[in-house]
């Protein structure tokens, strides 16, 4: 199995560890570089800076994306390991050296499910690791050194990994339709990932404009649905709240529908009218859509027909 530790800072770390969230976005101040060091599901070590040479917990990697700060704030608030978003934008600075830019700041999201954090006496020591190293280090279980520090990992885990029930990384075996596996999101990760997948554009107006943009759930969390991305969209915020209370939705054929009851109730809904019968715009990947069971339930359950 491989796993990476990467470097984090001592105030992030002691934040979270306070919180204990369910997830948590392990956010890097540069918005120029790609995470590829894991696959979905795979471990993420914190490693704090030196001298304090320990693993100190970890999480379980979902989704990495280069987005906007603010963005970031939105989804994740604390569990971005900063009490405000002003805190937030004076580390980045700090670290990216350098005081606010002409626009707005884009970092990189390490997004980690189900994370973990020892108590000091705990920690794992690491007195081996390369003084260069400036952001982490990948390891193979197979190897003899990643044997040793997963097993100490796994011997202070109070919960095993993570099943891959609900998916976003997109695998692309050499014969057949790549194939989807992911940790069980939450909805930090769930906000961004759809974000993400619809290119940050409304899948029924096209608006791509971010901050009055939401993630949806076709099906609500409360009500039986999951963070998956098949049982969401990108949409406009006014499109949101039609679709929440039952004004518009989208059949199984991913075509819009927009119910009698607004023009009964408003008299005033042309622009909505519009969208009727179009098609909405979907992700590239088919098992990124919307599942044909979630535009059904939200039909017939949630419809104003």
């Amino acid at each position: 199995m491989r796993f990476y530790v990467a470097i984090t800072d001592f105030d992030w770390f002691s934040q979270l560890s306070a919180q204990k969230p369910d997830e948590v976005n392990f956010w890097q101040p540069s918005g120029n570089n790609q995470f590829r060091a894991l696959s979905p599901g795979e471990p993420l070590l914190f490693k704090l800076h030196s001298p304090r040479n320990f693993i100190v917990g970890g999480g379980f990697f979902s989704h990495f994306s280069l987005s906007p700060l603010s963005l970031a704030w939105d989804a994740f608030g604390l569990k971005n390991g900063a009490i405000t978003l002003d805190q937030m934008q004076d580390r980045v600075r700090r670290y990216r050296h350098h005081d606010a830019t002409g626009g707005e700041e884009i970092i990189g999201c390490i997004l980690l499910q189900q994370p973990f954090f020892f108590a000091e006496p705990e920690w794992i020591q690491v007195s081996d690791w390369p003084r260069p190293t400036v952001r982490g280090k990948s390891y193979e279980t197979q190897e003899s050194r990643g044997a040793e520090i997963w097993a100490e990992v796994k011997a202070r885990l109070t919960q095993p990994a993570p099943a891959l029930d609900e998916s976003v990384e997109v695998q692309i075996a050499k014969y057949g339709k790549p194939q989807i596996l992911l940790p069980r999101l939450g909805q930090g990760a769930f906000r961004m990932l759809i974000a993400d997948t619809y290119a940050r554009t409304c899948a029924f107006s096209s608006s791509h404009i971010l901050h009055i943009l939401d993630a949806a759930h076709i099906r609500p969390y409360s009500q039986g649905g999951t963070h998956s991305p098949t049982n969401g969209f990108l949409l406009r915020q006014d499109i949101h709240t039609l679709f929440d209370r039952g004004y518009i939705t989208v059949t199984p054929e991913y075509k819009v529908e927009v119910s009698r009851r607004i023009k009964q109730e408003f008299d005033n809904a042309a622009e909505y009218y519009a969208i009727h019968g179009k098609a909405i715009h979907l992700p590239t990947l088919e098992q990124l859509r919307p599942s044909a069971e979630a535009l059904t339930w939200h039909n017939e359950n949630v419809f104003r027909s």
